[in-house]
């Protein structure tokens, strides 16, 4: 019989010990550039969302919230108790005096030491608890799905945030290749001032100016470098990638200017209501509230009495510790428990379930209005990005025209070096605003894709944008 309670005691403790939900392993995989050579906006939104450590942790958010719920399903299972002890118990002088005093009258021995054995199994099992652990399950099951939702949304987020950077390093880039064009053409103008210094048709004056508009130029090229190497990085993080830098052979594509930016009519009645039917965080507060209204049910729970059904086996033995048949009891009992006073808290609980469940349905209502401020905002910012990359185009051409104008006067002796610096000047200023108009005409059209909650399927759809 020792032998079977000692072997029934470790299986039970193999089953308790060998359950597990998962490993603790907080690696992260890398992108892998090894196939790509220029970057878009599509692939750097999948492998943000593949590798950005705000992902795994959101995943882990949902396992923590899954695991709840085996928590509480458990509850509706009967529960199983092993316990076993072992010990020496050595009396003291005075006691030991009178039992061996009494232990002589009765004719029998008596031990100074003795050795005390025992083991046990309980069972219990809950058969009614006022449907608390339905409801329990419930809430559970309520915050799982809330934070799969919140999940989506940071995804949601994660694509608009790596959007904007992308829009970034590309108007970085742009910037670049209009410092570098100034510089170009100030090049031109320098070797063609020179042949005219050369030959005594133009003054050593106009050399001197074309130089320091060379060096200017160089400046900005540097500066816009910079500015792109340091978007680059705030991308890179944004993906996931090892110490945020790009591989060298990873270039970014280039803005897209010629884009068609005709108006398509949205309606922001229409957009509003797509945007609540599928934004996540939509659908994460509607089951917060649904979390609260089960923590109402908990809450009346305890309202009503408990009932167990419960045994088990004990037994005890004095000597070595061999447990047989003869030293076991066995009970089994129905408890019935039912708490009638105590001090109002089972009421405060259920008022504070109550007020949790009106400061949910509140913030939902607080969402739905600012979901509906952020589509109309984003709508009537992407109509005047639109509106400034029409009008920076129109200028570009008339820009562009004037510096021809300029240029050739000046060849032709007609205007002096000012006039060509000024319109190179335009030029150069007009052609960053149309980049920047652009720029933001994109951000502002993802920024309504996030808004509406359209952004990630496009992203899971691989739609082009």
């Amino acid at each position: 019989m020792k032998g079977k309670i000692f072997g029934l005691l470790m299986v039970i403790a193999v089953m308790a010990s060998g359950s597990t939900w998962g490993m603790d392993d907080a690696s992260q995989s890398a992108p892998d550039f090894s196939a790509i050579e220029e970057l878009d906006l599509g692939t750097a939104q999948k492998m943000a969302l593949a590798a950005n450590p705000t992902m795994s942790a959101a995943l882990a958010r949902v396992e923590q919230a899954r695991a709840r719920v085996g928590q509480a399903t458990a509850a509706w299972r009967p529960r199983l108790d092993a316990t076993a002890s072992g010990g020496r118990t050595r009396m003291s002088e005075n006691a030991w005096e009178i039992n061996k005093a009494l232990s002589q009258i009765s004719g029998r021995d008596f031990d100074r030491t003795s050795k005390d054995y025992a083991a046990g199994l309980q069972a219990s099992w809950v058969l009614f608890d006022g449907f608390y652990r339905s409801f329990n399950e419930q809430q559970a099951r309520y915050g799982e799905e809330s934070a799969d939702a919140s999940r989506i949304d940071a995804q949601r987020l994660l694509v608009a945030a790596v959007a904007e950077a992308f829009f970034n390093a590309q108007l970085a880039q742009a910037n670049v290749g209009i410092a570098e064009a100034d510089s170009e053409f100030y090049s031109q103008q320098l070797r063609d001032a020179e042949n005219r210094y050369e030959v005594g048709a133009g003054p050593w004056g106009d050399v001197l100016n074309i130089q320091v508009q060379i060096n200017s130029a160089r400046t900005a090229v540097l500066l816009a470098k910079r500015e792109f190497e340091a978007a680059c990085y705030g991308l890179a993080a944004l993906l996931g990638v090892p110490d945020a830098a790009f591989p060298p052979h990873v270039r970014l594509s280039p803005l897209d200017e010629e884009i068609d930016v005709t108006k398509n009519g949205d309606n922001p009645d229409m957009l509003i209501e797509e945007a609540l039917e599928q934004r996540p965080d939509v659908a994460e507060l509607e089951l917060i509230v649904k979390q609260a209204e089960a923590a109402i049910g908990k809450a009346e729970a305890l309202f009503y009495p408990v009932l167990e059904l419960a045994g088990g086996a004990s037994g005890v033995n004095q000597g070595d510790g061999t447990l047989t048949e003869d030293d076991f009891s066995t009970s089994v009992v129905l408890n019935l428990s039912w708490n009638l006073y105590a001090g109002g808290e089972d009421r405060a609980r259920r008022f504070e379930a109550e007020q949790a469940r009106r400061e949910a349905k509140f913030a939902l209502l607080d969402l739905r209005n600012r979901i509906a401020a952020e589509v109309r905002q984003d709508l009537t910012l992407l109509e005047a990005a639109r509106e400034q990359v029409v009008l920076q185009r129109e200028s570009v051409g008339l820009v562009e025209e004037n510096r021809e104008l300029a240029k050739n006067e000046y060849e032709a002796g007609e205007a002096p070096l000012v006039r060509l610096n000024e319109a190179q000047r335009d030029l150069t200023a007009t052609y960053g605003r149309l980049v920047l108009a652009l720029a933001a005409y994109y951000s502002a059209r993802e920024r309504l894709l996030a808004a509406t909650g359209r952004n990630l399927a496009l992203v899971a759809g691989g739609e082009a944008r």
